[in-house]
């Protein structure tokens, strides 16, 4: 079926998921305009046909940005819990209200269908023995949790016949991305251990993840805007798989099986509490399968790293990129004089 006619806003098009999602949303056919600050670098999305690239703040969007729009995928947050701690206020303006405006925005404007991507992290700490489904009661434990949980609370209300409002509750991901980050549980594992033969991992390991590869994340994500609507309409589905879900000893000792050579896990930090497990029979009730494993991530970056096509850097780690973002930003406006610094 092809899509060509279909416009596709998706915010956040510049990040870790979103440079994986556009490129497999043009191959489909769709068009997409593509929203983004675009802090990690605007050549990560590569200028080609049916690509409209806006260089916007999605707190500052306007019912322009929705003209001709038929779908949105709203990823646009401030990402992970350290940053959402530092961040607070504008982790709950982005992650929470400006997606609710931007869902808004988008029925207002016509558009058939919104798709908003949130975090199994909203489950918190669950008992033991719990394998949360959607229904469980959700137990948040830090500002980026809280703000996923807020924007789920806000777009959930609006929809109705004409618009359908689906949310996407992903688990932690991992793999090869354009905008690479090492400070996502597999892909930092795997680089420690590819390039020290250690292998950090937050104490004390009983902790249960759900993981989720971003290429099966990406296409969760699309199978939502093809899915019946009647079906998926204000509904909420985890993403993930059983077979990606772990312990982090068992994570960090398949990561190590990995990696060439011999790997030794060195533990850190505080006890972390957050700990759950989860469900997801009611995607796969509808089609929907993760096809790949932690271990194809892992072969995936080592690989890269190994080519020279990436490396740690400040700008895989998302905290330290916004700090060093912020320095420079107070550098440049000490020096600045005139509208310039050396040319004025």
């Amino acid at each position: 079926m092809t899509r060509t006619r279909d416009l596709v806003l998706v915010t956040g098009a510049g990040g870790y998921i979103g440079t994986t999602l556009v490129p497999m949303l043009l191959q489909e056919g769709y068009r997409v305009r593509a929203v983004d600050r675009f802090f990690f670098g605007r050549e990560l999305l590569a200028d080609q046909a049916g690509l409209e690239v806006i260089v916007e703040d999605t707190r500052k969007l306007t019912p322009d940005h929705m003209a001709g729009v038929d779908a949105v995928i709203d990823l646009a947050a401030i990402s992970n819990d350290p940053s959402g701690e530092l961040f607070q206020d504008a982790t709950l303006a982005i992650n929470h209200r400006a997606r609710v405006r931007t869902a808004g925005l988008a029925k207002g404007a016509g558009a058939r269908r919104y798709v908003l991507p949130s975090s199994c992290s909203i489950y918190g700490a669950q008992d033991g023995g719990v394998i949360a489904d959607e229904r469980n009661p959700t137990n948040p434990l830090t500002t980026y949790a809280r703000a996923n949980e807020l924007a789920e609370l806000g777009v959930l209300p609006l929809a109705d016949e004409s618009f359908c409002v689906v949310v996407v509750r992903q688990a932690t991901v991992y793999g090869l991305s354009p905008r690479m980050r090492f400070d996502l549980a597999v892909n930092g594992m795997t680089y420690g251990a590819w390039k020290t033969g250690k292998l950090p991992l937050m104490r004390d390991g009983t902790q249960w993840r759900p993981m989720v590869h971003v290429r099966d994340t990406a296409r969760a994500l699309m199978f939502m805007l093809e899915a019946d609507a009647a079906t998926v309409n204000g509904e909420i589905y985890n993403v993930g798989s059983a077979s990606n879900s772990y312990q982090i000893r068992a994570l960090g000792e398949a990561v190590a099986a990995c990696v060439p050579g011999n790997v030794e896990i060195e533990w850190y930090g505080d006890p972390d509490r957050r700990s759950y497990r989860v469900a997801f029979d009611k995607i796969e009730s509808l089609g929907y399968r993760a096809e790949k494993t932690a271990e194809d991530g892992v072969a995936e970056i080592c690989e890269a790293l190994d080519a020279g096509r990436i490396d740690r850097t400040v700008q895989t780690i998302t905290l330290d990129w916004y700090k060093e973002l912020l320095h420079w930003q107070t550098v440049l406006r000490d020096v600045e004089m005139y509208g310039g610094i050396v040319d004025i």
